[in-house]
C-alpha cells in the first residue's frame, strides 16, 4: 500500500512559477513509477509528466520546457516545477503510483488545485 499527499497548489498568475510536491509512504518508493496527471473542469484527466527510479522523464507536449519533473528517493518525494503557468494549466493536479512492469496507476494522491489568473 502507498500513501501519496501532494502539496504546493494555490493561485498564481500568469508567468508565475509553482512547484508541487508528492510525499510517498508505505512502500518501497524506488520501485514505482512517478507521476503528474492532471484534470481541467470539463476535460479529461491527463498526464502531465512521469519519472522513474532512475530519472528518466516522460513529459506532455503542452508542458515541455517549462515544467520539469524530479524525484528524490532517499526522501521518498516526487516534484513537479511549473514555469510560465498559463491559465490554461488551471487544474487539478494528481500524483500518482505506478509499480514498474504494470501498465495501470496503482495508487493516486487526493489532487492539489492549481489556479492560474490574474
Amino acid at each position: 500500500q502507498v500513501q501519496l499527499v501532494e502539496s504546493g497548489g494555490g493561485l498564481v498568475q500568469p508567468g508565475g512559477s509553482l512547484r508541487l510536491s508528492c510525499a510517498a509512504s508505505g512502500s518501497i518508493f524506488r520501485l514505482y513509477v512517478m507521476g503528474w496527471y492532471r484534470q481541467a473542469p470539463g476535460k479529461q484527466r491527463e498526464l502531465v509528466a512521469n519519472i522513474g527510479p532512475g530519472g528518466s522523464t516522460n513529459t506532455a507536449d503542452s508542458v515541455n520546457g517549462r515544467f520539469t519533473i524530479s524525484r528524490d528517493n532517499a526522501k521518498n518525494t516526487v516534484y513537479l516545477q511549473m514555469n510560465s503557468l498559463k491559465p490554461e494549466d488551471t487544474a487539478v493536479y494528481y500524483c500518482t503510483a505506478r509499480r514498474i512492469g504494470r501498465g495501470d496507476i496503482d495508487y493516486w494522491g487526493q489532487g492539489t488545485q492549481v489556479t492560474v489568473s490574474s
